[in-house]
């Protein structure tokens, strides 16, 4: 790993605990609520807690949320996911990312299909 993407790693590992630090003093109700429904998200049920890890990490991908993806994986790696599922969510990630562009991608091409008619029509007209 190069120095640049370490020391960012690290620095959003810092910001996220001096965030916390912070929110915590503050006794922030928002906050606290957020953390409790955080709790209860990831507790085991009927998915246990690694899938959902999972799961957010291939989110996180999508929305491209760097503190996200770097909180995720480690998480699922506390939860016991290996290198393998980590790297098999990030592709689902990737998948989610580039699978709705196609639907945008055809729906494009039905708005130039509409202008090549418009053209043709005002062919037509002259």
């Amino acid at each position: 790993m190069d120095k640049v993407n370490r020391e960012k790693i690290e620095q959003i590992i810092k910001d996220r605990k001096s965030a916390h630090h912070t929110m915590i003093s503050k006794g922030s109700a928002v906050y606290n609520a957020f953390l409790q429904m955080e709790k209860a998200t990831y507790t085991d049920r009927a998915l246990p807690a690694r899938t959902k890890e999972l799961i957010a990490l291939g989110i996180s991908v999508v929305i491209n949320c760097e503190s996200c993806m770097e909180w995720h994986i480690n998480q699922s790696l506390k939860h016991g996911a290996t290198e393998d599922q980590i790297i098999e969510a990030i592709e689902v990630g990737i998948e989610m990312g580039g699978g709705p562009a196609t639907v945008s991608g055809r729906f494009a091409l039905q708005v130039l299909a509409y202008y090549r008619e418009q053209k043709g029509d005002e062919k037509k007209s002259l």
